[in-house]
């Protein structure tokens, strides 16, 4: 179900590369009348079925390895898009990192390096929660961050103009094609929720105790500059969205749909791949058979092996015995002989 393009469809929902676009021309709720939220849910269960096995064909198959990307504004359900949709996954097949601020050490690397250690090996998935992104995301809108990566050239952050960001969208275009061309499916993430929808999910958090972790002041700092990042992210995802490594754009009002869009996308991206498990030789196969073979006869052999200890046991059993018969008799021999020389001495 979940390749079925009426109910999710890919094309309105992935950039097309060299497009520049604006998040107002993409909706933050699902608007089609194909689906509701228990149906969806349901899809979203009978799909994970469908994820498990192409990731058990990826890690068989041990040519290409998966890296998915999510970034979002705060609240728009990063963290709950990947616990439900990768449940699915066999966990020791995926590998989950959640990027905050780059430490001082991580600061002392160039900005992929944090993010390059953290991708995923051939067959395994990687799911990045923020990405290398941030660097021209958060820094787009807070330009001074850059100055702490004591980068050679910015003096100051007059420095950090359009031309610098423009050539880390370059870069990360770069990064990206070397990856893709070494065997790595991309896929990148925006998860676009309202305003209005996550003014509602930080009162969510600040009302629930369960959930008052979730937010701090600084969340609110940043909600401050939804205009900057709207635009920081249509720059972003313009300059980005590339054939190779493609972003879509994910309602994200919409939990249930957000969910089932993400797992819908991922899973018609592995498709397209048409993993199949590796093909044995006919030597291979001829080995097969001798093992199936010996692993078969173990049971005879085993039966063969119970029948002569049988045996032994029952011949072990006779002998003993006759043995015991044959020491009763010289005991007894012994006795009568001590009885008539003791007879004799008396007379």
């Amino acid at each position: 179900m979940l390749s079925d393009e009426k109910l999710i469809r890919t094309k309105d929902l992935m950039v097309p590369p060299d497009k520049n676009i604006s998040l107002k021309d993409y909706s933050t709720k699902y608007k089609g009348k194909e689906l509701n939220k228990k149906e969806a849910e349901m899809l979203l269960d009978m799909g994970r079925k469908g994820l498990a096995e192409i990731q058990d064909k990826l890690y068989a198959h041990n040519r290409f390895s998966v890296l998915i990307i999510f970034q979002a504004m705060d609240a728009a359900g990063k963290d709950g898009a990947v616990k439900h949709i990768m449940s699915g996954f066999n966990p020791l097949g995926v590998k989950v990192y959640s990027f905050k601020a780059p430490n001082s050490y991580e600061l002392d690397h160039d900005y992929f390096w944090r993010h390059e250690i953290a991708l995923p090996a051939r067959g395994e998935i990687a799911i990045h929660n923020r990405s290398h992104y941030e660097n021209v995301l958060v820094t787009r809108v807070h330009p001074e961050y850059v100055m702490n990566e004591n980068i050679p050239g910015v003096e100051s952050v007059k420095d950090v103009t359009d031309k610098f960001f423009k050539m880390r969208y370059k870069q990360i275009r770069r990064f990206e094609k070397n990856l893709a061309e070494n065997g790595m499916i991309i896929m990148k993430f925006f998860l676009h929720v309202s305003k209005k929808e996550q003014k509602k999910r930080f009162l969510e958090r600040i009302d629930d105790s369960s959930k008052n972790w979730k937010f701090s002041l600084s969340d609110l700092k940043e909600r401050g500059y939804w205009k900057d990042y709207q635009k920081a992210y249509e720059e972003a995802i313009s300059q980005t969205s590339t054939k190779h490594a493609p972003w879509f754009i994910i309602p994200a009002d919409d939990k249930w749909f957000t969910r089932l869009a993400i797992a819908s996308i991922i899973y018609r991206e592995f498709e397209k791949l048409k993993f199949s498990y590796p093909k044995v030789s006919e030597a291979q196969k001829a080995e097969l058979e001798k093992a199936k073979l010996k692993l078969m006869g173990e049971d005879e052999d085993e039966k063969e092996s119970k029948g002569k200890s049988a045996k032994k046991s029952k011949k072990k059993v006779k002998a003993n015995g006759k043995a015991k018969v044959k020491d009763d008799a010289k005991v007894k021999g012994k006795e009568e002989e001590k009885e008539k020389e003791e007879v004799a001495l008396a007379e």
